[in-house]
């Protein structure tokens, strides 16, 4: 019977009735953080500062630990998992940090366990000739290895850097625990420091209502609230052949997830609008680790597989919001495909169906969910009348010259927005990434509410599903957040730098999508002006700074995309 199964360091099991698990590794002693050049599970540590070791939150990576659980230290728990940046992210985080004492409890139960019957074994040999449970031992090629570990898993540690790690099971049996079988070992590439990339500064762009600024963006007076939206780039989505010089390490996914996590973490956004993620990733790995950092979530995948053919490779749409500042109320489910199908039955003559079919139903969705604030339009947490939210999260068409499927996409998600708008006192975002470039005739629809001015040769309509443009009309009042570094005034050298990273032509980022094939802008996060302001945006990257790595993804960011992040103030509602 299998009661466990050991990981190796890199990323094969080992499975037996019980297992000795030993984590070897050459001496000598090494300094920074460490990472495996493989796909192995990334954990937050020590990192590199100034040629000294600094202890970082095991929660919020980017930030210094201030406070250190003293039952870690009792029970033995790995000392980068025992620290937190504040009082708050350790009470937040106590439901899923005390399991760590349990394990290591365990863990000790079990190695008292092991010990025992190796010391009544006489000290059991294994068939390379090294003794197990020694803490120096030779190989027979003349090697000398230090143990570093027995547990299932291990994290490599800044000694480990430049070093070859090797992972060694034996089966026990359950009832004498004599070791059975042969000696599996795994070697692993030698540990490299984990690339650090400084982290993005929130900038800004507004005052709050007391003429002051919290500089982390993170303001203890009431009415804020942050949103993050990010492609996050899909397993099935990064391959070898598009994504060449990042390194194969750094673009497998028990990498790049860890990464992510860490990155998205880091932000603390209230709202987090993931797009391009997997079904099983969502189920198996984000949706429970961001509920460990008190967020709840929904997902709507796409409605048809992609071009992998498996199911779990489906990709959809992902929306996370901090359950102590938001109360759900309801969410809505777009599908295009659905609503192209009524269009083309009810328009399209029937001899062009199908082909009407192939150009415009097409899989992408938009998730839609209403959240009431717990505190109202005023920054009172007092009762009172509340705000309530909607945020879409969307994932535009991304055939480039499928204008009028991008269009007509948007102004879907956009009638139905209307709707919602019209059935109460809420206020309005819309982020994802919609694959329409800045100054493209979607982007203008959404940003100026009507493209009636252009040219109708300006969408070329084989369906005539978008002509006459006239008919392309909404009254929201959307506004993109990355504009408001444009119309900031002042002069603030930090400022300006982020105003030479947007296009003045268009009021947006130069780009949020940075490939070796196409640097632009798709990412957009919009809201409605009349209820919200923007009080500071994550910083943009610079295009030398990546330019480093050849594109995105790389060692440091994960994504081809980049994560926009928007700090709001809610505002009362000006009536007539």
């Amino acid at each position: 019977m299998v009661v466990g199964i050991a990981i190796g360091a890199s990323g094969q099991r080992f499975s037996g009735c019980n297992c000795h698990h030993h984590f070897i590794g050459q001496e000598g002693s090494f300094k920074g953080l460490s990472s495996l050049s493989g796909p192995l599970k990334h954990e937050s540590g020590y990192r590199n500062q100034n040629d000294q070791k600094v202890a970082v939150c095991s929660v919020h990576p980017t930030s210094h630990a201030t406070l250190q659980c003293l039952a870690c230290i009792k029970y033995n728990v790995a000392a980068p998992k025992s620290f937190h940046c504040t009082p708050n992210c350790f009470t937040d985080a106590w439901q899923h940090h005390r399991v760590l004492h349990d394990q290591a409890k365990a863990a000790e139960k079990y190695r008292s366990v092991a010990e025992e019957s190796r010391l009544n074994s006489g000290g059991s040999t294994s068939n390379t000739g090294e003794s197990i449970g020694s803490k120096t031992v030779v190989d027979k090629s003349g090697e000398t290895w230090f143990e570093i570990g027995r547990s299932r898993t291990y994290t490599p540690t800044t000694d480990d850097i430049g070093h070859i790690l090797k992972f060694e099971c034996t089966a026990i049996d359950a009832t004498s625990r004599a070791p059975v079988g042969n000696l599996n070992t795994v070697l692993t590439s030698r540990v490299i420091p984990a690339p650090s990339p400084a982290p993005r500064r929130m900038m800004q762009v507004g005052f709050d209502a007391r003429g002051q600024f919290d500089p982390d963006g993170q303001s203890a007076f009431s009415g804020t609230f942050s949103v993050l939206s990010y492609n996050i780039l899909s397993d099935v989505c990064a391959s070898k052949e598009q994504h060449s010089y990042c390194p194969s390490w750094a673009l497998s996914w028990p990498y790049r997830r860890q990464n992510l996590l860490r990155e998205i973490i880091g932000y603390r956004a209230d709202i987090v609008c993931l797009q391009e993620v997997q079904s099983d990733h969502f189920d198996e790995f984000f949706g429970p680790e961001l509920e460990k950092h008190g967020y709840d979530a929904f997902y709507k995948k796409e409605t048809s597989e992609v071009y992998s053919g498996q199911p779990n490779s489906i990709n959809g749409c992902a929306t996370f919001f901090r359950k102590d500042k938001f109360i759900f109320l309801k969410k809505y489910e777009v599908e295009f495909k659905k609503a192209a199908n009524s269009v083309i039955e009810s328009v399209v003559p029937a001899t062009q169906k199908k082909a009407a079919s192939h150009r415009l139903a097409k899989d992408n969705i938009a998730l839609i969910v209403v959240l009431e604030a717990k505190f109202n339009s005023n920054g009172s947490e007092n009762s009172g009348k509340r705000q309530v939210l909607c945020v879409a999260n969307t994932h535009i068409n991304v055939e480039e010259d499928h204008v009028d499927v991008k269009l007509w996409q948007v102004h879907t998600l956009v009638k139905g927005l209307e709707k919602i708008a019209a059935s109460g006192d809420i206020a309005l975002l819309v982020c994802g990434d919609l694959n329409t470039v800045p100054g493209s005739v979607p982007h203008v629809y959404l940003a100026r509410g009507k493209i009636d001015h252009l040219r109708p040769e300006a969408v070329f309509d084989p369906l005539g599903v978008v002509h006459p443009l006239s008919k392309f009309n909404h009254q929201l009042p959307l506004v993109s957040a990355y504009s408001s570094f444009l119309r900031t005034v002042g002069y603030n050298q930090s400022l300006e730098q982020q105003k030479r990273r947007m296009d003045p032509a268009t009021n947006e980022p130069l780009f949020t999508n940075f490939t070796r094939d196409f640097i632009g802008t798709h990412d957009y996060i919009f809201y409605a002006a009349d209820r919200l302001t923007v009080e500071s945006l994550l910083e943009l990257l610079d295009e030398e700074s990546l330019r480093k790595d050849t594109a995105l993804p790389s060692a440091e960011w994960s994504s081809d995309h980049i994560a926009l992040l928007a700090h709001f103030r809610c505002k009362p509602k000006i009536r007539n």
